[in-house]
């Protein structure tokens, strides 16, 4: 070992440990956003270049396994479903419909929490002890059950999906916002631009909302990894996206039956689903650090 690499094992060895913690934090966010982008990339360009039909019957082609040729010399590299149609063509554009629901939930969910949370945090009083009680009876209730019983009231739809999923999701975003509202609005600084004149939603928009971006934003990505599996999971149980509307909920159901001879059409689709979600609670744990001052200084 010449001298050089020794010292420079020293120097890693002797790193602080926030200096270790934020090489590692940057290679999670670098990695995780870039399984995101991914799959960003296939949800808005797949469909395009893989069409997809969610009616059409190919008795010929079904159940090709995996890496298979079709009778017209295709290469499927998903293989096939039970009505022929190609799997990986199916679950591009259900990772459309997939991320759609998920990225549209997470901003209504967001904007309804963001507003309660401020209401609540620096306005207080009875404003306060009303939205937050309705926010406990919310979550005395489990998510997903919530969720389902809005489906099956509501029916299943797209919008109806983005609905229910946005009710069962505010909760988080408004407890969040709340307590950083209560953690500013008493600050030096908050005070001295209240002195000097300064009108109440002038100080929300330029003091409290900017201490809430951070925790808002980890949030968010542990959040959006939760709702496009709960609207997975609510397709796969029929009360998610129509049958007509491919996604990867309804193509993990289509397939359940067929799991010791076409363990594909589940498997694939399960598999991807997993490694996204993956991939947002990373990204949440990356930036969380990256955000919480008290991980940083140990």
């Amino acid at each position: 070992m010449t001298a050089t690499s020794a010292m420079a094992d020293t120097i890693e060895t002797t790193a602080p440990p926030a200096r270790r913690r934020g090489r590692t934090g940057t290679v999670r966010i670098v990695g995780s956003l870039a399984v995101v982008a991914f799959y960003a990339l296939c949800a808005a360009f797949g469909p395009m270049l893989f069409r997809f039909d969610p009616v059409a019957v190919d008795t010929r082609n079904r159940l090709l396994a995996p890496m298979s040729h079709t009778s017209e010399g295709h290469l499927v590299l998903f293989g096939t479903d039970q009505i022929g149609q190609d799997l990986l063509a199916k679950m591009m554009q259900g990772a459309r419909v997939s991320m759609t629901i998920g990225i549209s939930a997470l901003l209504l969910s967001g904007l309804i929490g963001l507003v309660f949370g401020i209401l609540a945090g620096y306005f207080g009083g009875w404003l306060d002890s009303i939205l937050m009680r309705l926010a406990d009876i919310q979550l005395a209730f489990p998510g997903i059950l919530l969720a389902i019983l809005i489906a099956a009231v509501l029916g299943p739809s797209v919008g109806n999906v983005i609905v229910v999923l946005s009710i069962s999701g505010w909760v988080t975003f408004a407890r969040v916002t709340r307590g950083q509202a209560l953690a500013t609005k008493n600050r030096e600084y908050v005070d001295a631009t209240r002195v000097l004149g300064a009108r109440t939603w002038h100080i929300v928009r330029t003091c409290v909302l900017p201490s809430c971006r951070a925790p808002f934003l980890v949030i968010a990505a542990l959040h959006i990894g939760d709702v496009i599996l709960a609207e997975a999971s609510l397709s796969f149980l029929g009360l998610g996206t129509p049958a007509t509307t491919p996604s990867w909920g309804t193509t993990i159901a289509s397939g359940r039956d067929l799991l010791s001879t076409a363990w594909w059409i589940s498997a694939i689709p399960g598999i991807a689903l997993a490694l996204l979600v993956v991939a947002f609670g990373v990204l949440g744990d990356a930036l969380r650090d990256r955000y919480d001052p008290k991980l940083a200084e140990r």
